[in-house]
Order: C-alpha cells, then sequence, then structure tokens
C-alpha cells in the first residue's frame, strides 16, 4: 500500500489508538487528578500522534523529520512513565499498565526504524 498521508502510516494508526485507550482509562482517575495525572498522560499520549504528523510532513528534510521522531519517542516513553504512575497510583492494574506499555514498545520501537532510513519516507 502506498502511504499518502500520516493517517497511513502503521505507527500513526497504532499511536492514536494507544491514545484513545489513555483517554478511555484516564477517564476513571479520580478527580483530584484532573490537572496533574489525567492531563499529563492524556498529553503526552496526544502528541506522540502529533508529533508523528508534523514529521511526517517535513520527511523531505530528514534532520526536521528525524528531529521530529525523536520528540515522539521522548512523548511515548514519558506516556509509560505515567502509566507506572496511574498504576502505582492502583488507578490502573498492574496488567493494564503491561499491555498498554507494550504497545508503547511497539510505537518506540517502529519510530527508531523510521528514523535510521529518514531517506526511505523522502518523496
Amino acid at each position: 500500500m502506498k502511504i499518502r498521508s500520516h493517517e497511513d502510516l502503521e505507527v500513526f494508526q497504532l499511536a492514536l489508538e494507544a491514545a484513545m485507550e489513555i483517554f478511555e482509562i484516564s477517564q476513571r482517575f479520580p478527580k483530584e487528578e484532573k490537572y496533574s495525572l489525567t492531563d499529563q498522560i492524556r498529553r503526552s499520549s496526544r502528541s506522540v500522534c502529533s508529533n508523528i504528523s508534523e514529521g511526517f510532513r517535513k520527511r523531505r528534510y530528514p534532520k526536521p523529520f528525524v528531529a521530529k521522531l525523536i520528540d515522539s519517542e521522548g512523548e511515548a516513553a514519558e506516556t509509560m512513565t505515567w502509566l507506572k504512575f496511574a498504576c502505582a497510583c492502583k488507578y490502573i492494574s498492574i496488567e493494564v499498565k503491561d499491555r498498554k506499555s507494550e504497545k508503547y514498545d511497539c510505537i518506540l520501537g517502529k519510530l527508531v526504524n523510521m528514523g535510521r532510513n529518514p531517506q526511505q519516507w523522502q518523496y
């Protein structure tokens, strides 16, 4: 399949799915977490997608493209950290944390692979 937009990228689709899952589980966080954990985990999970989108539009310039992929990696890692906090606070189970972390590990792997070979994505 030919990639015509960032939405065609498997990594974008996975990141969007993961962000929506984070949104769903974070709706059950306590109200006192609204301006801390809830906002932070939602922001970082959504930022993975937005950085992929922005980076894909910059793909004709390898350095900015790779920089946006690296930003996405950082946001994915941040989301995994917030998942650990949510688990430690007993807002989510260890199983939920582990499943979401596995998904973010997969996303990270795809981002790293894209960044190692940016010319593949140029047009």
